[in-house]
């Protein structure tokens, strides 16, 4: 199961106070010269109230990068919703697509970042910035290309398997461990006309 770390933006009052009129050395989680070296931070929030709002103790997140950077990391995510596109889903599960790409061995991530650029050239300078129509035409350009087939591969497993994913689509997890689907929704067919009972037998239970 993957998770989003949720940034807590509360600061406690003692971190905040000065004794001796001056400012304390504070440890920061990501270094001005670790920034620079390529590593990224993505960052957003949940709309409250929404179903996923409910799954997290924040509406704002974070996702650090290892060797991506933030405008790489964020083409990523917008690349994987061009290819499976869901009003449903947050920014904050389409970051767990460039976490997942940012995690592989370095000549992964080196045709990732000739890929972004491959990107960035179709979309005629800023892929990010690009109007929808725009974005699509791009990624049609390299359709077939090692870079689009391992984002477009990789989008299966990290847009659908995580908690966020089944809360917007309504799946309600396994149920083995509950007792199986006979009576956790496995004639839960709302998309359906409602069977007959001919159609429907009692089930077999041995």
């Amino acid at each position: 199961m993957k998770i989003i770390p949720i940034a807590n933006s509360t600061i406690a009052l003692s971190e905040c106070e000065e004794t001796e009129g001056t400012v304390t050395k504070q440890l920061l989680p990501l270094t001005r010269r670790e920034f620079l070296s390529g590593t990224g931070i993505l960052f957003g929030s949940i709309a409250m109230g929404s179903t996923l709002a409910a799954l997290a103790p924040s509406p704002a997140w974070a996702l650090e990068l290892k060797t991506l950077s933030t405008a790489e990391g964020t083409t990523l995510m917008k690349m994987g919703r061009v290819l499976y596109p869901h009003a449903k889903l947050p920014d904050a599960v389409y970051a767990l697509l460039a976490k997942d790409l940012d995690a592989g061995d370095a000549k992964t991530v080196a045709m990732l970042k000739d890929g972004i650029a491959s990107l960035n050239k179709a979309a005629k300078g800023n892929f990010d910035n690009a109007n929808d129509a725009a974005k699509l035409v791009a990624v049609k350009s390299i359709e077939g290309t090692p870079f689009f087939n391992a984002v477009r591969g990789k989008c299966i497993t990290s847009l659908y398997d995580n908690d966020m994913a089944y809360a917007a689509f309504g799946y309600p997890g396994s149920s083995w461990d509950k007792g199986g689907y006979i009576t956790r929704g496995f004639q839960d067919l709302k998309w359906l006309p409602e069977p007959s009972k001919e159609a429907s037998p009692e089930p077999y239970m041995g």
